[in-house]
């Protein structure tokens, strides 16, 4: 794994329109009213996911049905690729309508062990302009670990219990259709998601893996929900325990001291931890 922090500063721009029909198809998803909104609409915190797609062609998919590595990633031989973790701060609102530029660029790249073996973590830091507007909308940071395969005799970390107690709760049943539905949405091709017999087999996960990405999306639909007036200024969660759609999970939250600030966290069906996340709200 040498030379791999030589790709650190890479970067690539890419543009988009935020259309109104992929915010209709996520709200279908969440169970929420699916009109198509008008220009002018604001989009809602994470909604940014649907736009900016990775548009690879299918002679570059790789094996676990992401893009083959090298390109913009950097090319990590380690097998498995989790969503760590995201940090946000929303500048200015997005709106259906809007002409949109992404620049993601490399911001770091770390080698660790771990007790499973070798970890590779990717930092990518991504900035969000509307058109001919020179200052960034929203920064986001994501975090990618790489790991290697699972190997028998593997003891998984010792699970962290959630909060006893929480003000706010909702269960969801992670089914085929729904995990399809937002893969289909982010253009999101790896196998982990929707492909039982590779999830099984050669990873070596009991089910369908939850996406990341998803459950953090629910967390602010929780909060949207409750708070249908705020405005998210900043928001970060880490994932710490994958979630598989063979049980239902939750998703709670509660305000902080001072009303701005909210806990949010996912658990699944025994109540272990599964996603830590804080939003704070303007």
């Amino acid at each position: 794994m040498n030379n791999l922090r030589e790709w650190i500063g890479r970067s690539e721009t890419v543009s988009d329109i935020a259309t109104a029909t992929p915010y209709a198809a996520l709200s279908a998803t969440l169970d929420r009213p699916a009109e198509r909104p008008a220009v002018g609409t604001e989009l809602p915190a994470l909604w940014h996911w649907l736009y900016f797609l990775p548009l690879h062609r299918q002679s570059e998919i790789g094996a676990d049905g992401h893009a083959a590595r090298g390109g913009f990633l950097p090319p990590v031989p380690l097998p498995r690729r989790m969503w760590a973790g995201s940090q946000f701060q929303f500048h200015h609102r997005l709106r259906i309508g809007d002409a949109l530029t992404r620049t993601s660029t490399i911001h770091d790249v770390t080698e660790k062990s771990g007790r499973t073996g070798p970890l590779v973590f990717v930092k990518v830091r991504h900035e969000i302009c509307r058109a001919g507007d020179a200052d960034i909308a929203l920064t986001e940071f994501h975090d990618i670990v790489y790991r290697e395969a699972a190997r028998a005799g593997d003891v998984p970390p010792p699970p962290q219990a959630a909060p006893a107690r929480s003000e706010w709760e909702k269960r969801w049943v992670p089914d085929d259709v729904l995990l399809f539905r937002y893969s289909a949405l982010t253009f999101n091709g790896h196998r982990i998601h929707y492909d039982r017999r590779y999830v099984t087999e050669v990873e070596g996960y009991p089910g369908l893996i939850v996406h990341g990405p998803l459950i953090a999306t629910l967390l602010l639909d929780l909060l949207r929900h409750h708070r249908p007036d705020a405005t998210v200024a900043r928001y970060e969660f880490r994932a710490v325990r994958p979630t598989f759609d063979i049980n239902h999970f939750f998703v709670c939250g509660e305000p902080l001291p001072g009303g701005k600030s909210f806990h949010l966290w996912a658990k699944d069906h025994e109540g272990w931890l599964t996603m830590d996340a804080t939003a704070v709200i303007e």
